[in-house]
């Protein structure tokens, strides 16, 4: 299974209304930790579950979501997450 699917299947517990995942590591070669295998991506996130929920809480429950990707797979994670009202206001 690629990284992003992987990501997609991992985020799913958090029940994302709205999941976008772009791979920017192509911009990265040559960084310290592109060369030890992990990527850098973007996430955007909208979900229900982060109602209420303070920014470091949501990030907390991504991290938590992709669990070891984070210490392995994942070297660089730029993080919007957002609930859908939230969203629909932007």
């Amino acid at each position: 299974m690629n990284r992003i699917l992987e990501m997609r299947s991992k985020l799913a517990v958090l029940e994302p209304v709205a999941l976008e995942i772009i791979d920017e590591s192509h911009l990265h070669a040559g960084h310290a930790g592109a060369r030890n295998g992990g990527g850098h991506y973007v996430l955007q996130i909208t979900s229900r579950q982060f109602s209420g929920k303070s920014t470091i809480a949501r990030h907390r429950m991504i991290y938590s979501a992709l669990g070891e990707m984070m210490q392995s797979q994942i070297h660089a994670l730029n993080i919007q997450a957002s609930t859908p009202e939230s969203a629909q206001s932007k």
